[in-house]
């Protein structure tokens, strides 16, 4: 909600708040104002003495007039905390705490620390920002640390500080001073997000969302909730991410909420609190054997709390118990605490034997996300009956009665507002404001359609419904907007190449978009970038705005240098002091950097991209050469699926290239790039130039250098090692592509079965795809070496996806015709179709040999078929008779059968699949009209 204020309005409101918070902490020091107003004869003032006996332990407290800083402190300020945060969600409270504004000063003046980083590569030393690494004992921690403090606190308050003033000043003062100390040892919020004993009381009141909190996933500014950011002398603001932690709550809490959900630690520190909380107001009643204590105020009053530490902690049926507070107090709020985590989970576990006993599975994130609402919810009132109530019962009862109301209603929305939230819910909302965002860029006339809303009005649904009644938004744009984003989606790691076919499944099912042209797309996004689907780059949201902010500040310290230059320099800013302090500010890199630099500079991003691509390229050919084992070579046909795939990469890389020069044109890079990819790839360059009209793109000179064969063909061995064999094969076990990733499995137990068991358990679990999923229990089932027939499934997909009429179909498309399709085995001499049956299947020879009797009018001939070849295809798309007999002209041949509505329903979705059979059967037909009319009259040919 406070997204719309500017940061230098909050600036201001954070001066104000927290001058208000050091005045109150000075007048714990010295305060001769305030003792008036509660002298017991005053006038007016409704915090005067009263006259009445607070008895405690049995025995009248006596009282004197006394400073209000106390009261001020725990009964109005660290409630109004509490429910700013409930209500407005912790991206207000972040935004004007005190102490998170005192521990940015370090920051402030330039004084943080920095620790140097050597590039193992290139010896280059670079000094960065001190952070919280994630694999440190903080990093792994740090919420234990925070409540543990937070409890120390309460335990603090209750023995020492809640109205001991020198006692609370130096606790304050000492808070204070190691958050300023924090400020210097680790950059960004590190307090914040890894020390601040407030950080678990923001976490369970403001997540997964305030009342009137904003949803960051839907925000339309890329700067969300608390997120650190700068003001431009421009006015403008700009995030000052440095991704101290990930993921963060000041980006995105509800992210984070969901991310925390299913860990052992979120769940002790939201039922430690509750346990806490109850334990905390109940002592009070324990301790003096009445709640007057501790409704009339009388405990903020209490200064000699020093002097009570050994006395008596319990009262139990009026009778003291001689445990002294000092060990009282920590082991009954310890003990709640332990309690408060005991109750939960055991709800928690109730909860979910109810559903099992209802024969259903639980769903164990939701179960617990509820839970957690109620125990929020409830522990928020209860907080509310006890804190800050001694002033409010100095208020009329209509006041009062007004407050209870007010904090009920707000809580009870509160709770109703998040009682339906999901982290399917919030991923379909994320992934509905990303295509919501690609709509936007493709300037489509959507305001005819939207009845006077815009885009950003619609719901999530909508977004997808409009999207399928657009006129213009086609099949090649409804993709290109997916494509967007994939991209987005694995750049800010909200999924990975692995995850993403599951987590974009509802998205694609509402756009009409299969698997296939899904991991199609994986693959043109690997050759376009090609570090975005590298398994061990890590990639988030928080380091996407890290690296967002250093952008743009690199984008105007360029521009000042080309002004200060007379617009000298135009594509990369010098390497002078101002951009080193960026660097250490933002924590880059030396591979970070580069990736800046690209983004920046058109030229830099194309060289990048070129040397990344031509850097992968070897290893397509070298894997290539891997796979031609001579103990695979009785598996051509799984080899030639294999091959196939590899070329089309090979392809899509050598595409990106020659785009990369396009977009150099004449640069001075552009010789010595071509001669590396000559030295690469020296065959094949010369028709894929001429393909496309490469020729007419590029440079004359490049295009003629690169349209004549050049370079060396580089002699290779013939023998690869097989350990280099299986290598590869590891890493195609692991494609995305379910069939790639099966065909590769298979061959790796072709040369190793052992190895291969090893590697099915690894690939074969629940999740993976069901193709892969059988040939893993296939391969773990082997006995002797593998044939392709022990993986039925596989080898449909396999026959299918190397025979002419089928290849480079999509998966998707293959695996529907595989799942119909059936395999048939005739001896020699059986009949396999005669003429004149109607065609109802298609027919693919797999093994063996067949005769064909053809026959058209009264010529007659005979036509060899091999396998890989099909059978009838003209008849099974005109739905007529045979016109040919097929005999099996060898003992086992085998015949792969699908039915012929199954292969006319793949023919109507899927237009590019009818196309290419419509190219094959006119050639076919062709090739037929000239084998009839070149056979003799009436005779017989073989």
């Amino acid at each position: 909600m406070d997204g719309q204020v500017t940061e230098r309005r909050m600036h201001l409101v954070r001066w104000a708040l927290t001058t208000g918070w050091l005045l109150i902490i000075a007048s714990l020091l010295y305060d001769p104002f305030t003792p008036r107003f509660t002298e017991p004869d005053h006038p007016w003032s409704p915090l005067r003495l009263p006259a009445d006996c607070v008895p405690v332990q049995g025995t009248c407290l006596t009282e004197t007039p006394y400073p209000l800083g106390t009261t001020l402190f725990w009964g109005l300020v660290v409630p109004a905390g509490v429910f700013v945060l409930l209500v407005f969600g912790h991206e207000l409270w972040r935004r004007i705490c005190p102490l998170s504004f005192l521990s940015q000063i370090p920051r402030a003046l330039g004084l943080q620390r920095q620790i140097a980083r050597v590039n193992p590569k290139t010896g280059e030393k670079r000094f960065q920002l001190a952070k919280v690494q994630g694999d440190s004992w903080l990093g792994k921690h740090y919420s234990q640390l925070q409540f543990g403090w937070l409890y120390v606190g309460l335990c603090g308050r209750i023995l020492f500080f809640n109205a001991d003033r020198l006692v609370l000043f130096a606790w304050l003062s000492f808070t204070i001073v190691c958050a300023i100390a924090v400020g210097w040892l680790y950059g960004g919020k590190s307090w914040c997000q890894y020390f601040c004993p407030m950080a678990p009381v923001q976490s369970i009141y403001s997540t997964p969302a305030g009342l009137l909190g904003s949803r960051a996933h839907m925000a339309a500014t890329p700067i969300t909730q608390s997120m650190c950011r700068t003001v431009q002398p421009d006015g403008a603001e700009q995030s000052a991410c440095v991704a101290c932690q990930q993921p963060c709550i000041d980006i995105d809490a509800e992210r984070t909420y969901w991310a925390r959900l299913p860990t052992p630690a979120f769940a002790f520190e939201r039922y430690g609190y509750v346990g806490l909380v109850l334990g905390y107001f109940l002592y009070y009643y324990l301790y003096a054997g009445n709640w007057d204590y501790y409704f009339s105020g009388v405990w903020l009053r209490q200064s000699d709390q020093l002097a009570l530490l050994l006395r008596p902690g319990f009262v139990l049926f009026g009778q003291p118990i001689d445990v002294p507070r000092l060990v009282a107090v920590p082991l009954f709020l310890g003990l709640c605490t332990w309690l408060g985590v005991l109750v939960g989970r055991a709800i928690e576990s109730g909860l979910r034997g109810q559903v099992r006993r209802r024969g259903a599975e639980p769903d164990r994130d939701r179960i617990r996300h509820r839970v957690f609402l109620v125990a929020t919810y409830l522990v928020f009132n209860f907080f509310f009956l006890f804190s800050g109530r001694p002033l409010i019962l100095l208020l009329p009862a209509w006041v009062q009665y007004l407050y209870d109301v007010i904090l009920v209603a707000l809580s009870t929305l509160w709770l109703y507002r998040a009682w339906g939230r999901s982290p399917a819910l919030y991923g379909r909302e994320n992934l509905a404001e990303r295509f919501r965002k690609q709509l936007a860029r493709m300037d489509l006339d959507v305001g005819r359609y939207l009845d006077g809303r815009s885009l950003a009005d619609l719901g999530t649904e909508e977004v997808y419904v409009l999207a399928k009644v657009l006129p213009g938004f086609t099949g090649h744009k409804r993709l290109e907007a997916y494509k967007g984003v994939v991209r987005e989606a694995l750049e800010e790691g909200f999924v990975n190449a692995a995850s993403s076919l599951d987590v974009l499944k509802q998205m694609r099912l509402s756009l009409g978009i299969s698997d296939d042209e899904h991991r199609q797309l994986l693959d043109e996004l690997g050759v376009e970038d090609p570090g975005l689907l590298d398994p061990d780059s890590r990639r988030s949201l928080e380091d996407q705005i890290r690296l967002s902010g250093y952008r743009k500040s690199l984008e105007r310290l360029m521009l000042v240098q080309s002004l200060g230059d007379g617009g000298v320099r135009g594509d990369a800013a010098g390497d002078g002091a101002a951009l080193r302090a960026l660097r250490r500010e933002f924590g880059i890199s030396l591979r970070e950097e580069e990736r800046v630099r690209g983004d920046v500079s058109p030229r830099a991003a194309a060289i990048r991209k070129l040397e990344l691509l031509l850097e992968r390229l070897p290893a397509l050919t070298d894997g290539y050469r891997a796979l031609h084992q001579s103990a695979l070579r009785h598996q051509s046909v799984v080899l030639d699926l294999v091959d196939d795939r590899l070329q089309l990469r090979k392809e899509l890389t050598l595409r990106a290239i020659l785009a990369g020069l396009v977009t150099l044109q004449e640069d001075p890079v552009v010789p010595a790039l071509v001669q590396r990819l000559q030295a690469i790839a020296p065959l094949g360059l010369p028709e894929l130039v001429q393909a496309d009209d490469w020729a007419g793109r590029l440079p004359a000179s490049v295009a003629e250098a690169l349209g004549r064969p050049g370079g060396e063909i580089a002699s290779c061995p013939l023998q690869v090692p097989v350990v280099d064999t299986l290598t590869f094969l590891d890493s195609l076990a692991a494609d995305p592509s379910p069939t790639l990733a099966a065909a590769a499995l298979f061959l790796s137990a072709c040369l190793d079965a052992e190895r291969a068991r090893s590697l099915a358990a690894q690939v074969g679990g629940k999740a993976s795809p069901p193709l892969l999923a059988q040939t893993a229990q296939a391969v773990g089932a082997l006995q002797g070496p593998p044939a392709l027939r022990d993986c039925p499934e596989l080898e449909k997909r396999v026959f299918l996806a190397t025979s002419d009429f089928f290849r480079r179909s999509d998966a998707d498309t293959l695996a529907a015709l595989a799942e119909q399709a059936d395999v048939r085995t005739f001896s020699r001499g059986d009949l396999i179709t005669e003429a004149g049956d109607t065609c109802r299947e298609l027919l693919l020879l797999i093994e063996g040999r067949a005769l064909v009797r053809h026959r058209v009018g009264e010529r007659e001939w005979l036509e060899d078929m091999e396998p890989g070849r099909v059978l009838d295809e003209l008849e099974v798309l005109t739905h007529s008779t045979s016109e040919s007999t097929i005999v099996a002209e060898a003992d086992g041949t085998r015949v792969l059968a699908v039915p012929v509505d199954s292969f006319d329903a793949v023919l109507e979705r899927d237009p590019d699949f009818a196309r290419r059979v419509l190219e094959l059967e006119s050639g076919q037909l062709q090739r037929l009209m000239r084998a009839s009319a070149d056979s003799p009259a009436g005779g017989l040919s073989s």
